[in-house]
């Protein structure tokens, strides 16, 4: 089972994460492509929080499809085009992700991404002891 953890020697953290992710050795490993918020039918939802909340189903359903769950996430990397939606991305976190497992985080206010309609891109590694 993978370990996070915040060190006692480093700043508390300024969201939900820890600093930290130990995986252990001959772990599977799985990257998930940038999510951002658009169905399986193609459809792009409306508004950041609900982007983002899709971003994450995208990335529970990725999981799912290689035998892992959200306990199996190493690490998030967020992509937001605006800093007004930071609280909009963290409640679908806090929805989708929920509040018992925080791995590390990275969180990056950018220009624009894919397409001008798109606010949020949500990357993800997750490891699993066979």
């Amino acid at each position: 089972m993978n370990e996070c953890s915040n060190p006692g020697s480093v700043h508390a953290p300024l969201g939900a994460y820890r600093h930290t992710a130990k995986v252990p050795a001959g772990s599977d490993w799985l990257v998930v492509a940038g999510q951002v918020g658009i169905d399986a039918g193609g459809t792009l939802a409306n508004g950041a929080r609900d982007q983002a909340a899709q971003a994450f189903r995208n990335i529970v359903e990725c999981l799912a499809a290689h035998g892992m769950d959200r306990g199996d996430i190493v690490k998030f990397q967020v992509f937001l085009t605006d800093a007004r939606f930071i609280e909009d991305y963290r409640a679908a976190r806090r929805d989708v992700i929920g509040d018992e497992h925080k791995p590390p985080s990275t969180l990056l206010i950018v220009r624009g991404l894919v397409a001008p309609d798109i606010c949020v891109e949500i990357e993800a590694l997750a490891a699993k002891t066979p």
